[in-house]
Parts: C-alpha cells; structure tokens; sequence
C-alpha cells in the first residue's frame, strides 16, 4: 500500500474511534492533570530508579540535595547551603521546615540513611556503583552533615541529586514517602499512577490537585485519549506521523525542543561476529540515519555522532562521522572475512537478532534498520517485547543488537558508567561488555580533575576514541516533543525531559 494511502486510512480510522468514543468520560479526579505515557514505571524508589518514566515521576514525588534546572544548571533543592571544602570533602546545610510526606520531619540523618543505604549491598541498588568514591558521611548537625569521598572526584557532585528517603525505609517494598511537591497516592500495575498535591511542600501546595500518568502502550490510542480530553500532556511518547493530524484536528498546543536523550544500538562485544571492528565499522556505515530521521521520526531527531549532544558543555565536535555508505560497508564485511555468498545475495553474510520494545514506533526503527543492513548482506531477526521483558535481556546481556536511548545526560563522566571495564553490570551499565586501556585511563582521569576546561579535554578524547571503537552505533539525540492541552499553563521544557515543572503548572 502506498505510504500516503496508509496514513490516510489510519487518520479515517483515528477518526472513526474517536466519533465512537466522544461520550466516555474523562479518567481524572477534579483538578488534576493526566499525561499519557507508553511504558509503566519499574520502580518508583529513588535508590532503584533506572528507566525514564520511573525518574521523572519519582523527581515529583522525591526532594533531592541538588537539582538541574531547566538550562542544566546545578543548583540547591534541599540544600540552604552547600560548598565544597576541597577535592574530597562537601559540607551541607538543609532547609528547615522540610517534611516528608508522612508529616516526619526530613533532616539530616534521612540524608545520611539515603545514601548509606544505596551503599549496603544488601538493598541490590544499581546506584550503588555511583557511589563507591563516598568514603564517610558525618552528620554534624540536625540540618548538617559532610560528605567525605575516598578521592578527588570531580563529577560526584552530579549524586546529590539522588531524591532522598526517610531513615530507616526498607528497600524492595513500596516506595517509600517522599518530600517533593507531589504524594504517591495510588499505582495501579500496569495502568496508571496518581499523584496528589502535597499542601505542606516547602515551596508552596502546587496549583495542580494533582497529576495521572496514564499508561497507554499505543501510540494510536493515546492520540485518541488525547483527542477526546482523557489525556491532556504527552511527551515525546507520540508518533511523529501524528503531529501534523494532531496539529489539524485538534487544539494541542505542540512544542518542539532539542533535547539531550541519546539514542543508539547497543552491541554484544563478545560475540564472536561483532566483536570486529571492521563489522562495527560496516554496521555504522549501512545505517541510513538522515532517511529515519526525515520518514519515520519527521525531523524530531538530530544525526548523532556520540552519546554527549551539542547542549552539554563537554560536547567534542571534531569526531569521526558515520555517513551513510553501503558499498564501503560491503567493502569492510569482504575485509572481515564475511563475503557475499554468491556475490549479489540473496544469501546473508551472516545473522543476528534485534530487540526492540512492542512499541510501534520502535518497531517500524527496528524493520527500517533490518532493511537497510540486508542490502549489506546483514540478516536481522527482529524480536519485540514488552518493556519489562525487554529491559530485563538488556541488564543480563541476553541479547546480539538492541536499541536504546540514554536520558538525563548531564556531567560527561557518565561515560565511565557506560564504557569502563570496571562497570559490567552489576557495577554499571557497560552492557556490551566493552573494554579500552586508554579509555579506561582517561574516564579515570577526567574523574580527578577540577577545571573545566581540562575535563573538556579529557573527555573530548573519549569522545574521539568511542567514536572510532563504536562500543554502540550513534543513531540520534531525540529532541523533545510538547503536546499539551492548551489549557496548561507554566510548563517549562527541560532537555532531559525533566518533568518538575508540573509543580508549577495550573489549568486555566
């Protein structure tokens, strides 16, 4: 079916569910707003929280030491006050009159259980790695306490922005009460989670009653809740195809703003096949990103050359691109020792799989990468699943190809949490099993210096050495799509995709 008519009769279809469904009621308490998202949160914890929809809600419901505003500029949440004495010793004052969600007062023996905690091997965070340059915590007040690290570690700072618990919460239960602008009041497995405002957060009762995050794994449907005022915020879990029907057929008020989410294929180095450069080389070369950008994403994405977008200070322009180049990748397959069987197909060099989420647009990524690599002579299975399923193989390393995006990417130092040696999982997110003496060196390096400008350099080398090894092949930074009832008011776009700014939000 020709492409044009495909999408027609998906807008006639669009528009015959949404005739049909115009009489449903809204799912929404008085006053609150819902946004629709494509994937439930795994684990709301601040110590567990690891995928995107879990650290999003999860900054609304937990207060942190530190936070990133909105131009990725560190700043004080619960800190009045904070310094660093020198390269290994940070002093904290908190806010007073700070509470959490249960009426406890937060102070800062809850600060010094938090990150304790994460520390104890018993509660299996995965944040615990983040925290093994933390030596001692000395609380010298009610509202003071020091941080002492084992040695000088310059990107530290980035985990005072862990949200932080009351002392002596348990771990692997419910989560735990918070002290942000919004209380867990309700989380339906697999359909929903409810917020309510919190009357006592220390900023000010949001103008919001609250906020439904609404699970709707569909993209289609969501664009019908939407249309039919059940939802009224998403962001970017909306098919780019969508917008300019949406945009037609609605009265969304839709944003568009270059984001910092990283999306890639991430690479199982110790397969026999893939652990070659010269296929690495040859994949990143098959790979059409402009034509994904421009058909399936409509312009939502920018070409990717590494993990660190052009937003962050550490950004290194000058590394070596991947343009599209499907005869040099045919050349570095016959080099590989992978030659065409017959010399023109239709035989495949050789096979792997590719996971992929169920969800569609992921799906339709994943098929338009398996065409572009057949016509290299690479044969991709792909195999979509659910999110938790999914996400599960990628931490346990069961799987050849996937693909995936990084969010919240602030300091460049989140490199040595996905590229040393030192962090295969459990210890990090070095998924693909990846390992570079030098790298290891630098992401050591960049660790212990102060000055921005020689950190800048340091991983600028990093950049450079990642982007000739392709530990994963750079696809795109996602840029982050608004649409929103035009009723909402305040809301400030972060790059992460940050929601905090629902704090701040009202409904006319």
């Amino acid at each position: 079916m020709p492409r044009r008519f495909f999408f027609f009769s998906i807008i006639v279809t669009l528009a015959c569910f949404v005739t049909a469904c115009r009489s449903a009621p809204a799912d929404r308490p008085p006053g609150y707003l819902v946004a629709g998202i494509e994937s439930h949160p795994l684990q709301l914890d601040p110590r567990h929280a690891t995928d995107a929809n879990s650290v999003r809600i999860g900054n609304l419901i937990y207060s942190s030491l530190l936070r990133f505003d909105e131009h990725l500029r560190l700043g004080a949440e619960l800190a009045a006050s904070w310094r660093r004495l020198d390269e290994r010793n940070y002093e904290f004052t908190l806010r007073q009159g700070v509470s959490f969600h249960n009426g406890q007062p937060l102070t800062a023996a809850d600060v010094k259980y938090t990150f304790e905690s994460i520390l104890d091997p018993a509660t299996r965070s995965p944040k615990r790695g983040l925290l093994k340059h933390l030596a001692a915590i000395q609380q010298t007040g009610t509202h003071q306490l020091r941080f002492q690290l084992s040695a000088p570690n310059a990107p530290f700072v980035e985990q005072f922005t862990l949200g932080i618990v009351p002392a002596g919460s348990p771990s692997g239960g419910q989560p735990p009460p918070g002290s942000g602008p919004f209380i867990l009041a309700a989380v339906d497995s697999g359909e929903k989670v409810t917020l309510k405002a919190n009357a006592n957060y220390w900023e000010g009762k949001p103008a919001l009653a609250g906020v439904v995050f609404k699970t709707v794994p569909d993209a289609m449907v969501r664009v019908l809740e939407f249309k039919k005022n059940s939802i009224d915020f998403m962001q970017n879990d909306i098919e780019p195809d969508m917008l300019p029907w949406l945009s037609r057929n609605t009265s969304a008020d839709i944003g568009v703003h270059q984001g910092t989410t990283f999306q890639y294929i991430g690479i199982n180095l110790t397969h026999p096949i893939l652990k070659q450069l010269k296929v690495r080389h040859a994949l990143a070369y098959a790979i059409d990103r402009d034509a994904i950008i421009r058909h399936l994403l409509k312009n939502t994405g920018t070409a990717a050359s590494g993990l660190i977008s052009p937003i962050n200070w550490s950004y290194e322009e000058k590394v070596r691109r991947w343009p599209h180049d499907p005869e040099l990748a045919k050349r570095l397959l016959d080099e590989a020792g992978f030659a065409d069987p017959d010399g023109a197909g239709p035989l495949p060099r050789f096979r792997l799989s590719f996971k992929t989420t169920n969800i569609d647009l992921r799906r339709r990524i994943a098929e338009a990468l398996k065409e572009q690599l057949a016509k290299v002579g690479i044969e991709l299975e792909v195999r979509s699943y659910e999110w938790g399923t999914f996400f599960g193989d990628i931490k346990k390393g069961n799987f050849h190809l996937y693909s995936l995006a990084w969010v919240s990417i602030m300091d460049p130092d989140i490199q040595y949490q996905i590229f040393h040696s030192a962090s295969v999982p459990p210890d990090g997110d070095n998924r693909g099993r990846y390992s570079n003496a030098e790298v290891d060196r630098l992401l050591e390096k960049g660790r212990t210096v102060f000055d921005e400008v020689e950190r800048k350099r340091i991983y600028g080398q990093v950049q450079k050495r990642l982007a000739e090894e392709l530990p994963c092949v750079p696809l795109w930074w996602w840029k982050n799509v608004v649409v929103k009832n035009p009723s909402i008011r305040g809301f400030v776009p972060y790059p992460d995709g940050d929601l905090i700014s629902f704090k701040q939000v009202s409904l006319r």
